[in-house]
């Protein structure tokens, strides 16, 4: 039992890389069974099907990343949050669940509305000052995930692999330095906020 678990788990991470490689048309049972290390027919046995292994790839995907928030912001705090800790676990899944909306997954459109409602209640809490809370919180969220669909532009410009954990890192810090100071004055801000109207 605990081989057809692994077995499992081995498809599943095999199909979450080679999806986010080549997207869902592009990766075959066949090479996800090669790239697995088992038969094409273990994956029809334990998925059935390549668009049902892709749904349970999206399942998992977006519950192990918010796992992870809870578990790495809600229960330590952001202040105690180390780029080390997230970066091997997170990169992976941000860049599948970017694709696989790229592909049309609703699995992982879902996500991202889920995404914006929760960033929406956050900033609610949170002292972010916006007359339009889901605005606010849609327009961060396709900031944050635009780095992956723009990566092959941003690695070009930085000369750096953002997988890599030295990558990861400027990216993280380049966030941090944007989102932690004002890029407009308190009289800039109140102009653009003004209704064109």
């Amino acid at each position: 039992m605990n081989d057809d678990l692994t077995a499992r788990a081995r498809i599943r991470d095999a199909a979450i890389k080679l999806f986010t490689e080549r997207g869902i048309e592009g990766a075959s049972i066949r090479d996800i069974a090669t790239e697995a290390g088992v038969s094409s027919g273990l994956i029809r046995h334990h998925f059935g099907s390549k668009e049902a292994l892709r749904e349970a790839c999206d399942n998992y995907a977006r519950d192990r990343m918010f796992q992870l928030s809870r578990e790495l912001i809600d229960e330590q705090g952001l202040e105690n949050v180390s780029i080390a800790t997230v970066q091997p676990v997170s990169f992976p899944l941000q860049t599948y669940l970017v694709r696989s909306m790229m592909d049309g997954s609703e699995t992982a459109a879902a996500l991202f509305q889920q995404t914006v409602e929760y960033g929406e209640e956050w900033a609610k809490t949170h002292g972010v000052v916006t007359d339009d809370f889901r605005a606010w919180s849609a327009v961060i969220t396709v900031m944050k995930l635009g780095v992956f669909v723009l990566r092959d532009q941003l690695e070009q410009s930085l000369d750096i692999d953002i997988s890599t954990a030295d990558g990861y890192a400027r990216l993280t810090r380049a966030f941090v330095d944007i989102f932690s100071q004002p890029l407009l004055t308190p009289e800039q801000a109140a102009n653009l906020r003004k209704d064109p109207s």
